[in-house]
């Protein structure tokens, strides 16, 4: 640390660097200095070093080279999915703390070797799953923490857009990216959901994975983001899991980029417990997020919302980004000597369901996996 500031070095700088991490370390910059960028295209390094780096902070186009920098704290991985493991267990065997963008890997052998580097390093690490930070994912949490819903036996993780495939940087790439939807917003539900129930034993996976609209030229119509390059387009459009729990609960996941369903929920769970059961509706198919809680109540069935109270007349309210929440959580959680809220182990979790449901689609069977333990 340098004047009671953490030191920060960011590994890739592209469409996550510049939309949710660099931004939430500029407001928390009474934690933090961004002193090194790396990436390996150098113009986009320069451009982030000039919007948000210290006044000494020094450009890379190679992470070996960055992480030699014995000034450096804390080490953001913020590259393709494929890129994660090695930049990660060098950071660790470097002597740095990291922050690595969800998911963890794209597979769980990478995923276990970053498990391993870090658990040897004695150093902090944590994913970015910044939805665990919204509000309404927070109110869940909490409700599902006091045995308000009872026992939580079955869930449900949405990640379906109805057309809005990424059209930027590597997200078609399958050698880059590893996946498609399942493993780029399929990620943020199953952890949401994942960390609600509070559940991280999975022992058997069923899934589905469907190229099915990724190489039709009509399917690019109404995309969000402009026509996609069929031609190019190598990853799955769409995907979905069914997850048998230890304790016999079970997950529903579904991920989709493009897929002919009207309803298109992201970043979503449903929670049905013995008590009650709740939902979360936020994507494209909704102008704002909410929570809503159901169950019975003198005798009727009764629904309840977060309010939609407005603030006070001549002050504002205090809501933050996510991404500023997670980032000073996770610089705290440093410089306290506390746990981050997202634990390397549950990501490794999220890592494992994702990757079999490829493997479950791939050979056509349910995927029994083994108990911890074993």
């Amino acid at each position: 640390m340098k004047d009671g500031k953490l030191q920060i070095g960011i590994v890739g700088c592209g469409g996550i660097a510049n939309q949710k991490h660099l931004p939430a370390l500029k407001a928390n910059q009474d934690l933090c200095d961004v002193i090194a960028f790396c990436d390996i295209i150098e113009e986009r390094a320069v451009k982030a070093c000039a919007e948000y780096g210290a006044a000494d902070a020094k450009t890379y186009i190679d992470y070996h080279e960055l992480l030699k920098n014995e000034d450096i704290d804390v080490v953001h991985v913020l590259t393709p999915n494929v890129a994660h493991c090695p930049i990660t267990v060098a950071a660790f065997e470097a002597g740095k703390h990291v922050m690595c963008e969800k998911p963890m890997a794209h597979s769980t052998e990478d995923a276990g070797k970053m498990m391993d580097a870090w658990k040897k390093s004695g150093k902090k690490f944590t994913i970015g799953y910044q939805n665990r930070f919204r509000p309404e994912v927070q109110n869940l949490k909490k409700a599902c923490e006091n045995g308000e819903l009872g026992e939580i036996y079955y869930g449900k993780a949405h990640a379906v857009r109805r057309r809005a495939v990424p059209t930027w940087g590597v997200f078609p790439n399958k050698a880059l990216q590893g996946g498609g939807p399942l493993i780029d917003i399929g990620t943020h539900a199953l952890d949401i959901t994942l960390w609600c129930m509070d559940n991280y034993e999975p022992v058997s996976v069923s899934g589905s994975v469907f190229y099915k609209l990724g190489h039709l030229e009509q399917a690019v119509e109404g995309n969000m983001f402009g026509p996609w390059d069929p031609e190019t387009y190598e990853v799955e459009d769409s995907a979905m899991g069914f997850i048998k729990m230890a304790d016999g609960s079970l997950i529903n996941l579904e991920a989709a980029w493009a897929i002919n369903m009207k309803d298109s929920r992201e970043a979503a769970t449903t929670l049905c417990g013995t008590k009650a059961g709740a939902e979360i509706l936020s994507g494209m198919g909704y102008q704002m997020d909410q929570l809503i809680y159901n169950r019975g109540h003198n005798g009727q069935l009764m629904e309840e919302c977060l309010s939609g109270a407005g603030n006070v007349a001549y002050f504002e309210g205090t809501s933050e980004e996510p991404g500023v929440v997670e980032n000073r959580q996770w610089l705290n959680a440093i410089i306290n000597g506390t746990e981050p809220l997202v634990k390397p182990e549950q990501a490794y979790v999220v890592t494992q369901i994702l990757e079999t449901i490829y493997k479950s689609d791939e050979t056509g069977k349910e995927v029994v996996l083994a108990k911890k333990g074993e």
